[in-house]
């Protein structure tokens, strides 16, 4: 039974990262849905994002744009308290957040470039904040109602698949993240029989975290935010508790740990 199948009142969702790239792609392909009420848009700055604003102009109440840095634990907190008070249950949490080389983060290429600054960093946005955030949703995802969460992680966090080496911050981080989100899925279980964890895969994707680095990748494998999103939603649609905590591509194959 796919999600919207098993939905038994329009869908309150969380979009962390959603005014820029795939994270603003989800939020308009979810408002565009009927079987959902409602998106919390959460970035940085949320408030700030014009590609935001037009569409809370478009759709009105259905969509809260909320300015929340996911790397502080307060911040994620006093966010949980306010859909205490808003929502009674979630249904979908996404989380889109990640860097590769942004300020302390680096792709480093050998041992020589690592230093524990840029890991902390890497992991911090990579690893931490989503596993934080699922912490303080946790009453919200508790009961017997579906709900689905999921991350976007990244085939090159895959243990079994590394065949290349290099981007040691990265790829840690990204097998980190599947392995929280894989024990945390056992949890949840226990918490919600009807809960879904999910590790995807969005592919290589036109964002700032791929630009650098989009020389050498064919034209056909570059995907668009619009496109990448898509198929996570397909991801999410076809997937649930006994596939929970689980590691997906984009396309619906399975990612070896």
């Amino acid at each position: 039974m796919s999600f919207s199948q098993r939905l038994e009142e329009p869908a309150h969702v969380l979009v962390c990262g959603a005014s820029r790239g795939i994270g603003l792609a989800l939020t308009a392909q979810l408002l565009a849905r009927e079987d959902i009420a409602e998106v919390w848009a959460v970035a940085r700055q949320a408030s700030q994002s014009a590609e935001l604003q037009a569409l809370a102009a478009q759709h009105g109440e259905r969509l809260h744009c909320l300015d929340v840095d996911v790397c502080d634990e307060q911040a994620l907190a006093e966010l949980a308290a306010q859909l205490r008070v808003a929502v009674p249950r979630l249904h979908l949490l996404l989380c889109t957040v990640g860097i590769l080389q942004q300020g302390a983060a680096k792709a480093e290429k050998g041992l020589a470039q690592i230093n524990l600054q840029g890991l902390l960093a890497t992991f911090q946005v990579n690893s931490f904040a989503p596993i934080l955030l699922l912490k303080h949703l946790l009453p919200l995802l508790r009961g017997k109602h579906p709900c689905t969460v999921a991350a976007l992680s990244a085939r090159v966090g895959s243990i079994g698949d590394n065949r290349l080496g290099g981007w040691y911050s990265y790829r840690a981080s990204k097998a980190a993240l599947n392995q929280l989100l894989h024990t945390a899925s056992i949890e949840l279980s226990r918490l919600n029989p009807n809960s879904c964890v999910l590790s995807l895969h969005p592919g290589t994707t036109d964002t700032e975290l791929s630009k650098p680095f989009q020389a050498n990748v064919p034209a056909e494998q570059l995907f668009t935010a619009d496109y990448a999103a898509e198929c996570l939603l397909a991801q999410v649609e076809r997937h649930g508790p006994e596939q929970t905590g689980t590691f997906w591509g984009w396309d619906g194959e399975a990612i070896p740990w």
